[in-house]
């Protein structure tokens, strides 16, 4: 299916949204409900990943088929070798296959777990058996992906023992960490987290627990760069909490600089982004090993407005849906940007020239497109395989339209 995006005159320049539950918050909350029946979630995401982890969670025999998602493939792999009833084949697409998942696994033996690859060495598909894991200490090179670490510290309070995992190397997506130890706290299970020590205490029952999920702030980049690009919009998002623990809360911060304000509504639990007049910068340079997700909106959005940006800390978009640093180069190379990179940096050298009706490629990956989106504000595009914004974003297409971008399928 492809979008052909242009602009519509809008009657008015403001618009309302309610963005679903964060799918990071969700998809952790999920394994630790697995364990803690009184935990009571509201707000879930929506997204495609976090229902294919709640389908994975009602099984714990045969064949598990992840497709694209993969916190479910990492979360599952760490809870399903702590279950000693479970005995499953983990796997999922063409493209999960080819996503490394060796140090998780290698941690997990270290701990006691009997995991077996059944083709590519440090790739899935991977044979679960799974056992009671009594191994209590581990030690993770954290430069990698956070989400190896939370995956071991969402099954932590069930392990008869508990767990201190011991953190080597700079951390990457540090926030992402942070979210899972704060969410442990929330319930109830005691976790510190010093230094680059983290520990776990065996936690067999927790009071009953109600937890309402703030709505996605990765899915908020979009709109953030809609208002950017626009003459003059206001969008008003539901959902969202000032105290954030979501790391790409910093959107805030950054479009700040990028010609949005963001004011807090805390009564109604929302935030109101309106464009702002200030002189808006040549060239920015960010260093988004925190918040590498919103990578791809920032450099689209930096496209749109003529700027020229350089994002850092970005090696970890490698191995995503797709070689994302490769997909931008490309993609926006085709508008008519030039664009630098290397294993985790993207320069983009500003240009005012945006080409029109060009069809952009999404590989896979949801964030490509809705990237991509905002610039409809500026020129009509096409968005192929427009389908994909489900992995996070049902309802992407439907709720833009209420921005001023006209959406028509092909």
């Amino acid at each position: 299916m492809k979008a052909v995006l242009t602009t519509k005159p809008l009657k008015e320049n403001s618009a309302v949204i309610q963005v679903s539950g964060s799918k990071s918050e969700s998809n952790r909350l999920l394994i630790l409900q697995s364990q803690f029946q009184n935990l009571k979630l509201e707000n879930l995401s929506e997204s495609d990943d976090t229902m294919v982890l709640q389908k994975a969670l009602l099984s714990n025999t045969g064949e598990v088929n992840i497709h694209h998602a993969g916190t479910a493939m990492r979360f599952l792999t760490a809870y399903f070798a702590s279950q000693s009833k479970a005995s499953v084949v983990l796997t999922g697409s063409e493209r999960m296959q080819q996503r490394p998942i060796k140090v998780l696994v290698d941690a997990l033996k270290t701990l006691g777990a009997t995991i077996k690859y059944l083709s590519k060495e440090g790739y899935p598909p991977i044979a679960i058996a799974g056992k009671k894991i009594s191994n209590s200490e581990v030690t993770m090179a954290a430069n990698v992906s956070s989400q190896y670490i939370s995956a071991l510290l969402l099954i932590a309070p069930s392990l008869e023992n508990g767990l201190t995992i011991h953190l080597e190397k700079n951390i990457t997506s540090a926030p992402y960490l942070q979210m899972t130890v704060s969410l442990l706290q929330k319930i109830g299970v005691a976790c510190t987290f010093s230094e680059n020590t983290i520990t776990v205490k065996p936690t067999s029952q927790i009071e009953d627990k109600a937890i309402l999920i703030e709505s996605d702030w990765s899915s908020a980049s979009y709109f953030y760069s809609m208002v950017a690009l626009s003459e003059k919009m206001t969008v008003t998002l539901k959902g969202y909490f000032k105290n954030s623990l979501q790391g790409d809360s910093i959107l805030a911060t950054i479009y700040e600089s990028l010609g949005v304000t963001t004011s807090y509504n805390e009564a109604d639990a929302s935030i109101t982004l309106s464009k702002n007049n200030k002189q808006l910068a040549e060239h920015i340079m960010l260093h988004l090993i925190d918040a590498p997700d919103i990578a791809q909106t920032i450099a689209v959005t930096c496209f749109g407005l003529g700027l020229g940006c350089k994002l850092t800390g970005l090696h970890t978009l490698k191995i995503k849906e797709t070689d994302r640093l490769v997909a931008l180069k490309t993609e926006l190379e085709k508008l008519g940007a030039q664009v630098k990179i290397t294993n985790d940096t993207l320069e983009l050298i500003s240009s005012e020239k945006i080409h029109e009706k060009i069809t952009i490629q999404t590989y896979n990956d949801h964030r490509m497109a809705m990237a991509f989106a905002p610039l409809a504000l500026k020129k009509q595009i096409q968005i192929n395989d427009a389908g994909v914004v489900s992995k996070s974003f049902p309802t992407f297409w439907e709720d833009i339209q209420k921005t001023g971008i006209q959406v028509d399928f092909k």
